[in-house]
């Protein structure tokens, strides 16, 4: 399948901000003083760990998303 350039960005960027914002989530879901994320003891609570596998997921998913971007720009190059 051949993607156009536009889409081929798009994806892209979807990548990129996958990861921008699911790092900033990490770091403010480790960096959580409200009791929500951890228990009196700091041990994790089911909160952390439920949003942590979805910070994961979308890991993944923006990387892979993103890697289909950017092989798609590549291949458009390789036409032009």
């Amino acid at each position: 399948m051949k993607l156009s350039r536009p889409v081929s960005w798009f994806l892209l960027a979807f990548g990129v901000w996958s990861w921008v914002i699911w790092i900033t989530f990490v770091k403010n879901l480790v960096k959580d003083g409200s009791g929500l994320a951890f228990d009196d003891a700091g041990d994790p609570t089911a909160y952390f760990w439920v949003h942590l596998l979805l910070a994961v997921v979308s890991f993944v998913l923006g990387t892979v998303i993103g890697a289909i971007g950017l092989r798609a720009l590549r291949a458009l190059r390789r036409m032009s």
